[in-house]
């Protein structure tokens, strides 16, 4: 029961920090998307290989970096998340932070889908009834915003293939992390290289407390990421399911009741309807759950003599 505990507090201190992003990074400005991300990556490698050198964690470092499938999935992966940072820092620093909490909302049926397509997996009916109230949820929210609600889209994309990339690889958090990080640290450092010759780079130029926040990123980058997979490990992925939600909630109410952005009637219809569709999604998952857990008791039961 304790380490179900421990599961869950990681599981909620990590939701509960990522939905606070959105006041996070308005504070890191004047510096732009680019320049945000690229501090995120080089930070968080920092972050991370005290960490490891703490925890004496290079060896299984060393052995991910012999690997070469590995390397490659973790190579994907590395592009997919700093792709997904890209949008999300675009989307709350342009005032769309109730489209960015979408992206979050609809990433779990993103990642049913790729399921289907990458491994062949057959859904279920109600699964399959949950992805078509989702579709039509987008199409309410396209007709709302004039246009695809294509932030939304794309961070549900980036996130749920990030989330595939990291299947197709067993590797512990830090190491593979860091390992993630270290293929994509030359082209970060080689952006802020860029912008500060361009004279655009602001690290250094807008004060002390910027340039502190700045190096906070990676922090605020690799904490929440560790705090998951100590939850992955402790509780059931349906629990871990059920808590995932409280990030966009967070980013939802950040959106709507700290920066003002509108919620007209059609585009809060468009949630309501998405709603629905993860309330269906989780009903199916959770029974699901509980028919396995029925199955795998009697199967372990004694058989009478």
């Amino acid at each position: 029961m304790d380490e179900r505990r421990a599961g869950v507090a990681s599981g909620l201190a990590a939701y509960g920090l990522w939905g606070l992003f959105p006041l996070y990074f308005p504070l890191l400005e004047p510096a732009g998307g680019v320049e945000i991300v690229a501090h995120r990556v080089v930070w968080s490698l920092v972050f991370i290989a005290g960490l490891l050198t703490a925890v004496r964690g290079w060896p299984q470092v060393r052995a991910i970096m012999t690997d070469r499938r590995s390397l490659l999935v973790l190579a994907g992966a590395a592009v997919l998340i700093a792709g997904n940072w890209l949008v999300f820092v675009y989307g709350v620093n342009s005032g769309h932070v109730v489209e960015t909490s979408l992206g979050y909302f609809i990433n779990p049926l993103v990642s049913v889908l790729l399921g289907v397509v990458v491994f062949a997996e057959r859904l279920r009916r109600l699964q399959w009834v949950a992805v078509g109230i989702a579709a039509v949820a987008v199409g309410v929210l396209t007709v709302d915003y004039g246009r695809p609600p294509w932030i939304a889209l794309a961070l549900a994309g980036t996130f749920g293939l990030y989330g595939l990339m990291k299947k197709l690889v067993r590797v512990a958090a830090a190491p593979g992390l860091f390992v993630e990080t270290a293929l994509v640290v030359v082209p970060a450092v080689a952006a802020l290289a860029v912008l500060h010759a361009q004279g655009e780079g602001t690290a250094g130029n807008a004060g002390t407390g910027h340039l502190l926040l700045l190096l906070s990123s990676g922090v605020a980058t690799a904490v929440p990421l560790l705090l998951f997979a100590g939850a992955a490990r402790r509780i059931p992925l349906s629990t871990v399911g059920l808590l995932q939600y409280v990030t966009p909630l967070m980013q939802l109410a950040i959106g709507v009741f700290v920066y003002d952005e509108p919620m007209p009637p059609a585009r809060l219809a468009g949630f309501v309807i998405v709603w629905v569709a993860l309330a269906v999604f989780t009903a199916d998952s959770l029974r699901s759950a509980r028919s396995g857990m029925r199955r795998r008791a009697e199967e372990a039961a004694p058989t009478p003599v």
